[in-house]
């Protein structure tokens, strides 16, 4: 199966972005808790950043990343024709 230049087009910017997305993931999982001990000196609420960042920071991150995949892929989807909305039901 071939694909259209469009249809390049969407992939390529659907993997571009989760990539992004997934690049901001890794830094905010791996490399905040790999120094910690470096950013304990940083007070976040009153509590050291990499505490935070373990206890609530990273979730706060990860669902703004969520968020934001959602948004843009929506946004591709109508940009490109092919969002959920566009489709019809032939059981009618």
């Amino acid at each position: 199966m071939q694909l259209t230049k469009r249809q390049k087009e969407y992939w390529q910017r659907t993997i571009r972005f989760t990539a992004i997305l997934l690049s901001v993931w890794f830094v905010v999982t791996f490399v905040v808790s790999y120094y910690a001990r470096e950013l304990s000196g940083i007070r976040i609420f009153g509590f050291p950043l990499g505490f935070y960042m373990g206890a609530q920071g990273s979730l706060i991150i990860y669902v703004i990343i969520i968020w934001f995949y959602a948004r843009y892929m929506n946004a591709l989807d109508q940009e490109y024709g092919v969002s959920e909305g566009d489709e019809t039901d032939s059981a009618n």
